[in-house]
């Protein structure tokens, strides 16, 4: 049988960016660096070029995850390129290994003192600065710190938002309502930044942190990308790219396109998994550890008061038609008894009224097993006592008959004297006899048995 041919149903598709204008290529272009990765969590791709303008480029990057950065170096030939790599080198050093906004932007202001040095130590010129804007990405969580106009957008459900703020005397203007977002892009002072590396040894970052969710796409970028592309576009493009390089790509181009006047990097980050998932398994887990915990502490607690109980408890019971002696309780739990036999005795249970029968065939409590001893002793003597008086009522019922035929005969031989005692007053003599001795036995055995019991 052959092998099918692949109809377009079975064809593997391959994701491609949709369709947009035509633009620049990036691809083979002199100068460019790019970098693309990932990990279990994430995926980026990243690319900085010289654009169409400049002579040189002065930004650097850092793609370590799970930190980001961007640094837009200024100062032209005053080597705005040596502050941005003093930075970006001082940023890794320094920067935490988790979503420490804090501490983050505390990376950021020793690259700030790290340039002011250098500038001292002949590594750069006076004037050199730089601007700095990082993100480190662990689960769920994004640190951020930020000095200068270079910018971090978050692409949240197809939807762009710029999380920074441009420390520009542009962004002033927007903020006091003076100028549109659109006006400050092409505004005359737009270069004039407020706030840089480089400049102020006081200077401090922006900092803060923001929950991010698989699905999510982080962008960093110099504004080489945000003043020559409008946010709408910029959304438009990183949506409709598949991958973060093909995003960074696409987005370095639009402007190269738009007359590329300045440096532009950009980089890309993609969250594949947030880690909540395997966070809300590992408390489900931790949820059932501890239950689990609990129920067999609860076990132990159980079976230690058991075994309390039957350590301290006793009672006598019907062995197999004797009384036995027992430590514990007369229960069962699961099939498992909760008592032992300790010892066997002679009384047999038939000896004893049927109620105190009764009575043992469901345990009757003691004390001890002293007053165990003592109850089965006071069995014994009791039914000793009675097997006595039942012997001596048989002996003397037996006289009495003996007696009563001897009244018939003197009866038949003197009839007239009238002395002679009768049968049948004798035998109703017996009875009442042989009943109230029962009795009185009966009332000896409940006595004993109500003591058993208290």
């Amino acid at each position: 049988m052959s092998e099918e041919e692949p109809t377009l149903e079975t064809q593997p598709v391959e994701a491609v960016n949709a369709p947009g204008r035509n633009e620049i290529p990036v691809e083979n272009r002199a100068g460019a660096d790019i970098a693309t990765g990932s990990t279990d969590n994430l995926s980026w791709g990243a690319r900085s070029d010289v654009g169409l303008v400049r002579g040189h480029n002065e930004d650097s990057f850092i793609v370590k995850a799970p930190l980001f950065a961007v640094c837009d170096g200024m100062g032209g030939h005053a080597a705005g390129e040596v502050a941005s790599g003093i930075a970006v080198q001082t940023i890794a050093e320094k920067a935490p290994d988790h979503t420490d906004g804090i501490l983050l932007g505390a990376a950021v202001e020793a690259a700030n003192a790290a340039v002011l040095e250098g500038v001292k130590t002949g590594q750069g010129k006076a004037g050199m600065g730089c601007t700095a804007t990082c993100a480190l990405i662990e689960n769920n969580r994004m640190a951020i710190a930020h000095v200068g106009d270079s910018r971090i957008y978050l692409l949240h459900a197809g939807t762009l938002v710029r999380i920074t703020r441009d420390h520009s005397y542009v962004e002033e203007l927007v903020d006091a309502g003076e100028i549109t977002a659109d006006e400050a892009r092409v505004h005359p002072s737009r270069s004039i930044i407020t706030r840089a590396l480089g400049s102020d040894p006081d200077m401090y970052a922006d900092h803060f942190t923001l929950d991010v969710s698989t699905g999510d796409r982080i962008i960093l970028c110099s504004d080489g990308l945000s003043s020559m592309v409008p946010d709408k576009d910029i959304e438009e493009l990183a949506v409709s790219s598949v991958t973060p390089q093909a995003a960074a790509d696409t987005l370095v181009s639009a402007a190269l396109t738009a007359g590329g006047h300045d440096n532009v990097t950009v980089i890309v980050v993609d969250v594949l998994d947030d880690g909540l998932a395997d966070l809300h398994h590992q408390q489900h887990m931790r949820g059932i550890r501890t239950w689990l915990t609990i129920a067999f502490c609860a076990v132990v607690a159980v079976a230690v008061a058991l075994g309390i109980l039957i350590r301290n408890s006793w009672y006598v019971g019907n062995n197999e038609g004797t009384v036995g002696i027992y430590r514990g309780v007369s229960d069962d739990v699961l099939g498992f008894p909760l008592n032992e036999l300790i010892e066997t005795t002679s009384v047999e249970v038939k000896d004893l009224p049927e109620a105190i029968q009764h009575q043992l065939n469901d345990g009757i409590s003691v004390s001890n097993e002293e007053e165990a001893r003592y109850t089965i002793d006071r069995y014994r003597d009791q039914i000793d006592a009675d097997k006595t008086r039942a012997a001596a009522t048989a002996q003397a019922a037996s006289s009495s008959q003996g007696a009563s035929q001897e009244g018939h005969v003197l009866e038949g031989s003197d009839s007239e004297t009238g002395d002679a005692i009768p049968e049948q007053a004798a035998g109703v003599g017996m009875q009442a006899q042989i009943a109230a001795e029962e009795e009185a036995a009966a009332q000896s055995l409940a006595g004993l048995t109500e003591e058993a019991g208290e």
